[in-house]
């Protein structure tokens, strides 16, 4: 049976590259789209989310949610990597009108767990918002939810530790305070983080093949991915892009693909190593310990990176060729 998943997502370019990985993909259900505020604002996130879903004749609902962090200040949308609404060069056009689903992201979230208790992973791509009022609001969900896999964090492996500041990614630096609230609950996480993320690259040569190979998908991808590459080029000297949010749902298409670790994720809150994500992996007792007592969680430490690459081409030309 495929896998229900409700994806929580701040809809910008690799977002989409994940979303339209998950609905390909026969073995995944995508049952909602839940948005969040980060690479683009909530409101041009939630219109990019109803438009992929109008564009590739998706099932999936779309819920709105969070606009801002719980408690920090807003660092405002990545308008730098991902253009001014969130899908680089491209813009939803004008006369669309799409229609999300009424309840906020974390009440939809809540419900569909509780109606279908064990089936629902909730992979998230974004900041943890959501997820974290979810739990807020109703704790005992975390008895319910299937699985949670995590785009997010920085862990030193691979020699990657952080994106946006020297020691933090930016889906948790955006909400540190979420973040910590969802690592700690008591529910299964895989974090799939920029240990990984940044060891798998889409090459301009790869995306343009498949433009060529993968119909409208592949031509979507291809013209949302130019702004994209600018960015890598000029900011970062690379010529393409790395694999972020389409890690996660490989992650739950094969998890097999990865290499994990198991220990207690804590993460800084406060200060200049606001969003620093830390994993305990002694077993020792501490005087002072705020990570024994909390839930040991998987984090990647490796990743086949050409199955993954082949995977992600495969799983898109299949569909183009089913539609």
């Amino acid at each position: 049976m495929p896998k229900k998943i409700i994806l929580d997502t701040d809809p910008g370019i690799d977002d989409a590259m994940a979303i339209l990985f998950a609905e390909a993909h026969p073995d995944i259900e995508l049952v909602a789209l839940t948005t969040v505020f980060g690479n683009a604002t909530i409101e041009n996130g939630t219109r990019n989310a109803l438009y992929l879903k109008h564009r590739f004749k998706m099932t999936a609902d779309i819920a709105q949610g969070a606009s801002q962090p719980l408690v920090r200040s807003p660092v405002g949308p990545t308008e730098v990597v991902h253009g001014i609404t969130g899908l680089g060069d491209f813009h939803v056009p004008d006369d669309f009108v799409g229609h999300p689903d009424p309840r906020p992201a974390y009440q939809y979230i809540i419900d569909t767990v509780k109606a279908h208790p064990h089936e629902i992973t909730l992979v998230a791509v974004g900041p943890l918002t959501n997820l974290a009022l979810a739990l807020q609001a109703a704790p005992e969900i975390a008895q319910l939810v299937g699985q949670v896999v995590i785009m997010g964090g920085a862990f030193g492996e691979n020699d990657h530790r952080g994106n946006v500041t020297p020691y933090a990614e930016a889906n948790i630096h955006d909400d540190p305070h979420a973040a910590d609230i969802v690592f700690c609950a008591p529910w299964p996480v895989t974090i799939i983080g920029l240990d990984v993320t940044e060891e798998s690259f889409f090459s301009a040569y790869y995306l343009d093949q498949l433009r060529h190979d993968a119909a409208d998908m592949g031509e979507f991808i291809f013209t949302i991915s130019r702004y994209y590459l600018r960015f890598y080029s000029q900011k970062v000297g690379l010529d393409g892009c790395h694999v972020h949010d389409p890690s996660a749902i490989a992650y739950v298409i094969d998890p097999e693909l990865f290499i994990t670790r198991k220990g207690a994720v804590r993460v800084v809150c406060e200060g200049p190593a606001s969003g620093m994500t830390i994993q305990k992996l002694d077993t020792k007792q501490y005087q002072t310990d705020e990570w024994s007592s909390m839930p040991a969680q998987e984090v990647g430490i490796s990743v086949d990176s050409a199955q993954l690459l082949d995977l992600y081409q495969k799983t898109l030309i299949d569909y183009s060729h089913n539609q």
